[in-house]
């Protein structure tokens, strides 16, 4: 296994003062699975003040020295160092009541959530593998270290942890594992909110259709709002598919993009909400995109999503329904309003969820022509603003227009002409029209 040589002088160093030290955790799992680790963790034998002696000529970060781990820094990069441990009691289902230091990485190993993440490496020793982990990852198999129920009590983060690296790296739960998995789901309520959105926003970016099929129970505990997409017939011509069937399809036929991946996976939670059958026995769903784009406002504030982020789902959710098609006028006005980022999304998501109904059907909409459109539109430096204009307030102050918000309406108008190809955007002819709308 070959390690990065900050990693090996930090194993020296220790070793040097007559301590064992390992790397441990998801840089051997990663190791093993011929993948560049992203990050490495280090544990020993020597306690936090020892730590901090031996790297003394280093800056140091000692934010998490109450639970044995000292940062050292080399060339802006934090290695983290932690004296081997166990714990004991976890009445939050999160933070341990208690830490101990222990003598040997065997006893700091089953502390560890899953076999594949309980592995240490050490260049002179070798792998230390007390769980059978490497041989887990063979067989593709998600194992908890020792009581599953008991790793999931600890923290039950480690669920959704669980589903994640299941995910990741194509796993399938052994059974006791998988059982406790989904037995204990309500453990998750008591998780604090931004946890549980960083590990969904890991898993929604991995997950496929079936993925998030198999896995609902779990998903459906953290937000409790998609649980009645669950088995929700349509009863529909157009799909073949109940609610959050259709939904997992429209997530995996999505690029992995995460505003993309959450506005698919919430763009018809408003579906059950406004449903409705007529006398036919046919569903009707009449504004499900605001009734969602809604809802799904309410969960991202919930899990303190970054704000930009939240609205650009909300965007993409509302207006999902919006016609797109290869129509130069009408892309030009989309793209004023929207902006090119937010049409290019909204395009995906739609041809997503066009092709995830499960049913043949003769209508063929024209994703590829209005793509194509925009591009030209964009390639061809259109007005698409304010700003595009060839006069601006200043042009239209100097014609006698007074300074206020006759300004802007002014320009608001001239903008539409030019989009509807009513008048060219030339400045002249901008001013002449702007003479024309002052005086109406």
């Amino acid at each position: 296994m070959k390690l990065p040589e900050q990693v090996l002088t930090c194993i020296r160093r220790l070793e040097s003062a007559g301590y064992l030290a390992y790397c441990v955790g998801g840089c051997v799992r990663d190791n093993l699975l011929g993948i560049i680790p992203q990050d490495y963790d280090l544990c020993t034998n020597a306690t936090p003040d020892v730590i901090a002696s031996v790297f003394a000529d280093h800056t140091l970060v000692r934010s998490g020295e109450k639970h044995g781990t000292i940062g050292v820094v080399f060339d802006k990069t934090v290695y983290e160092i932690t004296t081997f441990r166990t714990e004991g009691g976890y009445v939050d289902n999160r933070h341990p009541d208690w830490v101990r230091f222990v003598p040997t990485v065997e006893e700091d190993l089953a502390r560890r959530d899953f076999t594949i993440n309980a592995m240490a490496y050490n260049p002179a020793q070798g792998l230390v593998d007390p769980f059978g982990g490497q041989q887990d990852l063979e067989n593709r198999v998600l194992r908890a270290v020792g009581a599953p129920a008991q790793r999931f009590s600890e923290d039950s983060l480690r669920i959704l942890r669980g589903v994640r690296f299941a995910l990741r790296f194509q796993l399938t739960p052994e059974t006791e594992t998988k059982e406790a998995m989904f037995r204990l789901t309500p453990l998750m309520d008591n998780l604090a909110r931004e946890r549980v959105f960083e590990e969904l926003c890991k898993l929604i970016l991995q997950a496929t259709a079936q993925d998030l099929l198999r896995y609902s129970p779990i998903l459906t505990q953290v937000i409790p709002e998609l649980a009645t997409a669950v088995d929700f017939c349509q009863h529909s011509p157009h799909h073949a598919y109940d609610v959050f069937t259709h939904t997992a399809y429209v997530v995996e036929n999505v690029p992995p993009v995460l505003s993309l991946r959450l506005a698919a996976l919430f763009h018809d939670i408003g579906k059950p909400q406004v449903f409705t059958m007529d006398e036919n026995g046919r569903g009707h769903f009449k504004q499900h995109a605001p009734a969602g784009a809604q809802i799904a406002d309410g969960i991202l504030r919930r899990l303190k999503a970054p704000n930009a982020l939240r609205e650009q789902v909300v965007f993409l959710i509302d207006k999902h329904m919006l016609p797109l098609e290869p129509d130069r006028k009408l892309l030009r006005r989309r793209l004023s309003q929207y902006g090119e980022e937010n049409c290019r999304l909204l395009l995906k998501l739609q041809k997503a969820d066009f092709m995830s109904k499960g049913v043949p059907t003769d209508e063929h909409p024209q994703f590829a022509s209005v793509s194509e459109m925009i591009d030209l539109i964009i390639r061809e430096d259109d007005c698409l603003g304010i700003r595009d204009l060839a006069v601006n307030g200043n042009d239209l102050i100097a014609l006698g227009i007074p300074a206020g918000s006759q300004i802007g309406r002014i320009l608001d108008s001239l903008l539409e002409q030019v989009q509807q190809e009513q008048i060219r955007n030339e400045k002249t002819v901008l001013l002449e029209a702007a003479k024309e709308i002052n005086h109406s």
